[in-house]
């Protein structure tokens, strides 16, 4: 008999407990230091399992000193609620705002903290890019011009705006790529480098090689769009054992132009342009590899073996709407058997 009643009672205590389908993927978001009377934003990425006829209730903040944004209609399944802290009290603050669903009786409490100071350095051209408590120089790694064998280095340069000292890594790293922090861990105010080495012989074709890594603060954290790095590597075909009189008679690449412009506030959604690509060597031409640093190019080339005096055409439709997104140089890059121009690059200036 006890047995049962054990049992009925803890039956009976989990009824009440409906799946929560309104979540935060971060409940609690360090905001850094920001300077006295500089409003401070806590962006909080939300997810809705329960489909399209949940909606917000309401959203009451702690406190007047504290304004939310969140959607007031249905909710999409992946949508942002902005929690804006006007900073007029110094020191550390902690803020929370309790979050009611249409869908549930009681509410979920999403927390931004951060720190108020006297004066705030300006960090924004040094480190430009945001990454909740911590900041970089930049997003983006290259590695051009190597040669099967050689080892490289690029670095990312790290600053803690955060109120807890941190342990920055790199997640989904590729094989050719080691990364080492120093420091290994960060305290609030401290710089640090994240030095990544790239080994080449981990490649395994010529031309471009592209990668997303990501960014952790400490431990556990998980993989979000936000905190991506990006990677890519030019690997060339060597022709340093070349003479003179070989080089006489190889093949020599001539472009009509190495760049085209795009008009990103004009009225027509795609640009067509041609490039003329003409052998003025003595043998053939060879095209090995046609490939595009980012979104929003679309390319078709018409022959990729040129006889000495023949000429190829290059099509390229620009795309303005994605080309507007992408954060790094649009680029068409060709690898070719030119041992002057084994790499030709077309960029995009927009």
């Amino acid at each position: 008999m006890n047995r049962l009643l054990i049992s009925l009672f803890l039956l009976s205590a989990g009824l009440p407990l409906a799946a929560q389908k309104v979540t935060a993927v971060k409940t609690t978001v360090d905001v850094g230091r920001t300077g006295y009377e500089q409003p401070v934003t806590a962006v909080f990425d939300m997810v809705n399992k329960g489909g399209k006829k949940i909606r917000i209730k309401a959203v009451n903040p702690d406190c007047q000193c504290t304004v939310v944004d969140y959607p007031k209609g249905e909710l999409p399944s992946r949508f942002q609620i902005r929690m804006t802290y006007d900073a007029r009290q110094l020191g550390y603050f902690n803020k929370q705002a309790a979050v009611v669903c249409s869908d549930q009786q009681q509410p979920f409490y999403l927390t931004m903290t951060g720190r108020v100071l006297p004066e705030l350095q300006d960090l924004s051209a040094k480190y430009p890019v945001d990454m909740g408590p911590l900041l970089l120089d930049r997003t983006d790694l290259e590695y051009d011009d190597i040669n099967k064998g050689d080892i490289r280095v690029q670095r990312l340069h790290l600053y803690n705006n955060g109120q807890k000292a941190c342990t920055p890594y790199l997640m989904h790293m590729p094989d050719y790529l080691t990364a080492v922090m120093t420091p290994e861990r960060l305290s609030p105010g401290m710089e640090g480098t994240m030095t990544v080495t790239l080994n080449s012989k981990r490649l395994r074709d010529y031309g471009l090689t592209q990668c997303a890594v990501y960014l952790a603060a400490n431990p556990g954290d998980i993989v979000s769009t936000d905190r991506e790095v990006t990677v890519s590597a030019v690997m060339l075909p060597a022709f340093t054992g070349m003479t003179g009189s070989q080089r006489q008679y190889a093949p020599r690449m001539e472009l009509s132009t190495d760049h085209l412009d795009i008009d990103l506030n004009g009225k027509a959604k795609k640009q067509k342009k041609v490039i003329k690509i003409t052998n003025r060597g003595r043998t053939e031409l060879q095209i090995s590899s046609l490939q595009l640093f980012t979104t929003g190019l679309i390319v078709a080339l018409d022959k990729r073996n040129l006889q000495p005096g023949e000429t190829a055409k290059l099509k390229v439709t620009l795309l303005r709407d994605d080309l507007k997104k992408v954060r790094t140089r649009p680029r068409i890059l060709m690898i070719t058997n030119d041992p002057d121009h084994p790499k030709v690059t077309i960029t995009i200036n927009k």
